[in-house]
Order: C-alpha cells, then sequence, then structure tokens
C-alpha cells in the first residue's frame, strides 16, 4: 500500500500493538508481487491501427 493513500492519524500504544504493526510491515515487504515484463508496441499512424483492429476482430470473432 502506497503511504500516499494513508489518509487519517492513527495512534500506536503498547508493546503488543508496536509488535504487531511491525510485524504486519515486515509481511508486507516479503508478499510483493512478481514484477512482469510486457512487451508492447506503440501504435504511430492510422495504418498500423486499421491492421491492430482488424486483427483483433478476427481474434475476438467479430468479423464483418
Amino acid at each position: 500500500m502506497a503511504t500516499s493513500s494513508i489518509t487519517k492519524s492513527f495512534v500506536i500504544s503498547g508493546k503488543e500493538q508496536v509488535e504487531k504493526f511491525v510485524n504486519a510491515i515486515e509481511e508486507s515487504a516479503k508478499n510483493r508481487p512478481v514484477p512482469i515484463h510486457v512487451d508492447a508496441h506503440e501504435i504511430t499512424d492510422e495504418a498500423e491501427l486499421v491492421e491492430f483492429m482488424r486483427k483483433w476482430e478476427m481474434a475476438n470473432g467479430r468479423n464483418k
């Protein structure tokens, strides 16, 4: 969770609450998602867009 999403102030008091909070932070650091590489190609002109849409329509069963 990004720190910018924390919008409320909170107080942690007592040894047990502090330990639970620290353990939660440590667990969240261990469970980071594995980055997935995605190949991408930027469509730069209308002809490429038309060809891409033609292939997309064929692959998704939307033939005219």
